[in-house]
């Protein structure tokens, strides 16, 4: 083969790679940060769900049989669920922690249905996500609802 064709084959790779590379980078880099993005959000759904069982079982039965303080939305913050965010920056991450009757008793009285009913806590995280490359925030919320059981 004439080397007057080889070298103008190696100039059409040249041209080809400029052109290839930069797109498998892009789809590389975004399935890596959509990956990240997956698992920041399936930590925090873990997390709410693990700060739910935890104020499950520290509401008023909990609170007589112990001598200790039911909890409260700040303890569940201290005790459950800060130690479980430790690769969140604390600045994004916003909590909220509700109980259906705030006596936290396993079981309290509707007055308006006149029925016994099952207590509940909720407990809802968002943490506004910034990922790499210069793409738009994301903002990741999870709840997890759990009955009162101590």
């Amino acid at each position: 083969m004439p080397t007057n064709v080889i070298n103008r084959r190696r100039g059409a790779t040249l041209v080809e790679m400029t052109f290839a590379l930069p797109i498998v980078f892009l789809f590389l880099f975004g399935t890596v940060i959509c990956g990240l993005g997956t698992m920041r959000f399936q930590q925090i759904a873990w997390i709410a769900r693990s700060a739910a069982r935890w104020a499950s079982v520290h509401g008023a039965q909990y609170a007589y049989e112990t001598g200790q303080p039911a909890a409260a939305p700040g303890d569940v913050y201290s005790r459950a669920i800060r130690p479980l965010a430790g690769m969140f920056d604390p600045s994004q991450l916003t909590y909220s922690v509700t109980w259906d009757d705030n006596s936290k008793k396993p079981v309290y009285w509707d007055a308006s249905t006149r029925v016994w009913r099952r207590n509940q806590v909720a407990v809802t995280l968002t943490y506004g996500w910034i990922p790499q490359l210069y793409l738009p925030a994301e903002t990741m919320t999870s709840t997890s609802r759990m009955p009162v059981v101590y």
